[in-house]
């Protein structure tokens, strides 16, 4: 507490990020970072924006992100001026608060979500409710309709528990609430299917309530380039727009504009590695399910399980005795989860290893 504070800072609750420990031979399974490094592409890119003309980084980078937001629209097929650049999805989100999501009626999100929604809601001072998930944490898209609604959000995959909600239930959503936005939060999308990524982009153009928001950080490698997206319709980029030209007109260096622009052309790297994680998770839920686990329906690159005969937080610890790290959410309905980063077929079999030796 400081006499020199305004007043909206003693009554923030920050968001606490995941740790980053500095552990010799540490299996680092506690922030869903991709286990696989980013496209070659990327390197390139960013060696070649320096080695053109290393003069370049006194100048500013384009304010637009126009090179970003045209890679982005060619990927997933729609027009650049439907797509808003950031640092960071979180970054995209902070500006997705400010310019769509504060009215007159309640934000609603669930109350088992991303935890940074309410950090935002208290920041902005923007009145939410949150919806409980049912019993089997999933997500009722009845339970947003009922009552007053100024704005929906959520993420899809819900994170921490990594279930997904069908497309047909979100624009179920979308339609039965016209005049609210909604907003998808798909920062773990990309594993949800091999051959059908189940992006709610396709609703867009039906839906001009809808914003999609997604990043770069999991599924393309670039948590440490800070990078994230959003795609709807023009009126929603424009809010979007104008929120960050009144914080920050140059959200994105040069380097992060290139390199991002290379990891989103590089669509065989993309779906290779993707493709690597989701059968991990795959084979990591079926080790964990043999050691007695109940683990959630995943649509992430994470699970999220609990043993019924051992204490989460216990496990934890004696994980980390052994240098892997996990992810221990003390919130009611969750303690007794733990969220597990799906790493590569080593840290997943070191991982499986030591909690078979501390099960017993």
């Amino acid at each position: 507490m400081s006499r020199f504070w305004s007043p909206v800072v003693h009554g923030l609750t920050p968001y606490v990020p995941g740790e980053q420990p500095k552990l010799a031979n540490l299996v680092k399974l506690n922030t869903n970072e991709n286990p696989y490094p980013p496209s070659p592409r990327v390197l390139a890119a960013i060696h070649a924006e320096l080695g053109a003309d290393a003069d370049r980084l006194k100048l500013y980078p384009d304010p637009l992100g126009s090179q970003l937001k045209v890679a982005v629209a060619r990927h997933f097929d729609v027009p650049a001026e439907w797509v808003f650049v950031g640092n960071s999805s979180d970054e995209v989100l902070a500006h997705t608060f400010q310019a769509l999501l504060k009215h007159d009626k309640p934000l609603r999100f669930p109350d088992i979500t991303y935890s940074f929604y309410p950090v935002y809601c208290g920041l902005y001072g923007i009145d939410y409710r949150a919806v409980p998930l049912a019993d089997d944490f999933s997500i009722r898209v009845d339970d947003y309709l009922a009552g007053d609604v100024g704005a929906v959000i959520f993420p899809n995959p819900n994170a921490p528990t990594g279930r997904l909600l069908p497309l047909a239930e979100v624009e179920r959503l979308a339609a039965a609430l016209p005049d609210a936005p909604i907003v998808i939060d798909e920062a773990y999308v990309d594993f949800g299917g091999l051959d059908a990524i189940p992006t709610a982009v396709a609703l867009i153009r039906r839906h001009p309530n809808i914003l999609v928001t997604q990043t770069l950080s999991k599924s393309r490698s670039l948590a440490g380039l800070r990078v994230g997206f959003a795609i709807g319709q023009p009126e929603l980029i424009e809010a979007l727009t104008r929120v960050k030209d009144s914080f920050n007109s140059y959200p994105l260096d040069r380097l992060a504009l290139v390199g991002a622009s290379a990891a989103m052309d590089d669509e065989a790297w993309f779906d290779e590695t993707r493709r690597k994680v989701i059968a991990s998770r795959e084979r990591l839920t079926a080790d964990l399910a043999g050691l007695g686990f109940e683990v959630l329906p995943s649509a992430a690159n994470f699970v999220f399980a609990r043993h019924p005969g051992h204490d989460a937080a216990a496990l934890s610890a004696r994980l980390r005795e052994r240098s892997i790290i996990v992810r221990h959410f003390k919130a009611a309905r969750i303690d007794q989860f733990l969220r597990i980063t799906v790493g590569t077929d080593e840290q997943c079999d070191l991982l499986v290893t030591a909690l078979k030796a501390i099960l017993g």
